[in-house]
């Protein structure tokens, strides 16, 4: 692999406006009796620098029947989309196509990233009746491929390992011909919680790097780039044959040498699926937007991706995570 430069400190990119520097400190998060020491975002300058979103960057508003029905299910079985909870601006698009990110664990995340906009603090009690309903969605979906991700669980000893690996089950039980990608989070390196994953052989096993590693004390707070590199390459390395995939956000400040040299990481990692989008802010208490990517820079990404060896490459404005996530396999 190669070495990897350490992220800089809070003053935020070297190349950033002063005015769009960003400030963190040191807070204790306590979750289920746990203080957990990391980065919190405390406050962010961005005074005139928030570049004019494009035209060409509109989502279709969330409406229309399917959009209705779903919402209605998803509610009714008191479960939690990452569509509704990080505000994807896809929600309406695959409503409609009747596709959903469904996430397990609750709805409150035990890192404090600044650009998530899923809530932070004590996080709830592990629901172990929530595999059967998620299961219980997708066979009224009608799906054949299902995406499941969760909140960061930092309080606890598997990171939701367990929950992950009973929820794929719980659906293969019930639609026996439905794929699972799981988009896991790094469960702070542990081996033993990635194996519980594994052994449960999801279709695709996803987890996001999310930005380049010079950004990753701002961005992406409470993890670390070299250790989601390892937990990808473990994943293959303990099921060679189930494909991995990877995502990266762009407009934070990077340069597009540095995403290019991330694709080029993900490839020596073992990583065939990559997905490319841009950062859109989702309150104006999170980062700030430093630039709108033109969609022929995205081009360029994808293009350049698969000339690096990569199967699969969603790269596009609003590309998200698991934006035509079937399409890959």
């Amino acid at each position: 692999m190669r070495t990897l430069k350490r992220p800089h400190g809070p003053g935020g990119p070297p190349h950033a406006p002063a005015s769009a520097r960003f400030t963190t400190a040191r807070k204790g998060i306590e979750t289920a009796g746990t203080i957990i020491k990391q980065d919190v975002l405390v406050s962010i300058d961005n005074h005139n620098v928030r570049p004019k979103r494009p035209a060409w960057l509109r989502a279709p508003a969330p409406v229309g029947a399917e959009y209705r029905d779903l919402k209605k299910l998803v509610d009714g079985l008191n479960l939690h989309t990452v569509c509704e909870s990080a505000a994807c601006p896809n929600v309406g698009e695959c409503w409609n196509h009747r596709t959903a990110t469904f996430m397990i664990l609750g709805n409150v995340c035990t890192r404090r990233c600044g650009f998530c906009n899923v809530q932070k603090g004590v996080p709830l009690e592990v629901d172990l009746d929530e595999p059967r309903r998620v299961a219980e969605a997708c066979a009224a979906l009608g799906l054949r491929y299902a995406v499941i991700t969760s909140v960061n669980r930092d309080d606890r000893k598997d990171g939701g390992a367990e929950l992950f690996a009973a929820t794929i089950r719980a659906i293969r039980e019930r639609i026996a011909d439905c794929k699972v990608e799981v988009l896991i989070p790094d469960f702070q390196g542990s081996r033993d919680a990635l194996a519980i994953v594994m052994e449960a052989a999801p279709d695709v096993l996803n987890h996001n790097v999310e930005t380049v590693p010079r950004l990753y004390r701002e961005v992406r707070i409470g993890a670390r780039y070299e250790r989601s590199l390892e937990v990808l390459q473990r994943a293959r390395q303990m099921r060679p044959e189930i494909p991995t995939k990877s995502g990266v956000m762009v407009g934070l400040g990077e340069e597009s040498a540095e995403v290019l040299d991330v694709l080029r990481d993900l490839r020596a990692h073992g990583v065939g699926i990559a997905t490319i989008g841009q950062y859109l802010r989702p309150t104006p208490s999170h980062l700030p937007v430093l630039r709108y990517v033109p969609p022929g820079e995205f081009a360029m990404y994808r293009e350049e991706g698969l000339k690096m060896g990569f199967s699969h490459i969603e790269s596009g404005p609003l590309v998200r995570s698991s934006y035509h996530a079937s399409e890959a396999l």
